[in-house]
Order: structure tokens, then sequence, then C-alpha cells
């Protein structure tokens, strides 16, 4: 029985993840198909089918994951105390998990913002003037400061780029 949490069909979709995310680092979503994902799975397009729709569902759900592992490294900061200028802790995070960032970014998560915005200091910083401007300036950049340097393995510290992002907008977020 495939029942919603059993053993058997966690395993199943672990394995059809892995090897998706393998897969994504050197071919297209296009380039992907399902007998591809099973045969290096060594499961059968049935099993597949039982948890994903097709190609585009499992990477919609496999963005999902990701995105949530990346809210959830923050989530005892937000219910507590929340320093919105220190991205140190997800820049480290970064550095430890390259492969899971890269696929976040090939499968669009560039369009996502990693980072939270404080909307509070800018107000004050800006004057309230063309919040969401910035706000989409700063994310893009932070966004864009990443992907090159995972594209570069990672060849420089987290303190590193935290010390560029933080020279570059000033402490402004």
């Amino acid at each position: 029985m495939n029942v919603e949490n059993n053993k058997r069909r966690r395993e199943s979709i672990e394995k059809i993840t892995k090897v998706f995310i393998e897969l994504i680092q050197t071919h297209e979503l296009s380039e992907i198909s399902v007998t591809d994902i099973c045969k290096r799975a060594g499961l059968n397009r049935a099993t597949f089918y039982a948890n994903y729709l097709d190609i585009y569902d499992l990477a919609d759900k496999v963005l999902v994951m990701l995105q949530e592992e990346v809210q959830n490294l923050y989530s005892d900061e937000i219910a507590n105390c929340y320093n919105s200028n220190d991205y140190l802790k997800l820049l480290k995070h970064i550095a430890e998990n390259q492969l899971f960032y890269k696929t976040c970014f090939k499968l669009g998560i560039g369009e996502t913002p990693l980072v939270k915005y404080d909307t509070e200091a800018a107000e004050k910083y800006f004057h309230g003037e063309d919040i969401m401007y910035h706000m989409e300036f700063f994310r893009g950049g932070f966004n864009r400061i990443v992907k090159i340097w995972l594209d570069h393995g990672c060849d420089k510290s987290p303190e590193e780029i935290a010390q560029i992002i933080s020279s570059e907008y000033q402490g402004r977020k």
C-alpha cells in the first residue's frame, strides 16, 4: 500500500529527487525524461507517476522543498529577534550546500528572493519613497552575487561575501 508517509514511498521520493537534482545540474528541464530518472533511480515509471504528474510537477515540488528549507534556516530568528543585515548564516549554508542552491537557481528560485527585505529600515532610510524599487534592486543584487559565487565554486569565504554585500549596500536593507 502506498500510504502518504510509508517508508518505501519516502525512499522512492528521495531516490527520484536525488537523481533529478543530479540531472538538472547538466541538463535543461525539458531534456530530462521520466525514463531517465527511473532508470537511474532503479524504479519503475508507475512509482514515478504515483508521486508526480510529470517532470514539471516534480520540478515544482523540488523547488517548494528547497524554498521551505531556506525559510526554515531562519525560523528561530524570525520568531525571536531578526537582524536584517546579517546574512552570514545563509551564506554559510550556501557554501555548505552548493548543489542545493545551484538547483534552486536552475529551477528558478533566482526569481524568488533568498533574503527577507527589512521594509521598516528601508522606510526610515529612504523616507518611505520608492521602497518597491529599492527592495527589488537589493534582492536581485543579492541573488546575483550568490549565483556568481556559486558559479565560482564558492571561492570566497561566506564572511568575504557578507562583507562585499555589506559594503555594496552600506548596511541599507
